[in-house]
């Protein structure tokens, strides 16, 4: 069995710099910042901690997600969709296939397990 304790995980500094978003919709692009973390028995799942700078980009991750929101100020617009307001405390569950326009106003860190 695996246990993590992430002390204070909105304050982590052991991300790593994983480059620019997919597809930037906004210039300079989002960058992004990321930590995996591992489980015993998870093979199926991703999980971890996620940062993005401000800006806009597409979300087209295909696989549901489950997130939690530790610092920072979005909205996400899915296709077809209402504007969401998400702010830091809020957790959010996205829906396979859920696709959409990320607008980061002020850097976003997460928490996040994509199913």
């Amino acid at each position: 069995m695996t246990i993590r304790h992430i002390k204070q995980t909105r304050d982590f500094e052991a991300l790593e710099d994983l480059g620019k978003v997919g597809t930037p919709l906004s210039e300079p692009a989002c960058t992004l910042r990321g930590k995996k973390i591992e489980l015993d028995g998870t093979e199926n799942l991703s999980t971890g901690i996620w940062e993005c700078s401000p800006g806009q980009f597409r979300r087209e991750v295909k696989r549901g997600e489950v997130m939690h929101i530790l610092s920072g100020k979005c909205t996400f617009t899915p296709d077809g969709g209402e504007v969401m307001h998400i702010n830091a405390g809020d957790t959010v569950f996205m829906s396979p296939m859920t696709q959409g326009v990320w607008d980061i106003e002020e850097t976003v860190r997460k928490v996040y397990t994509l199913v």
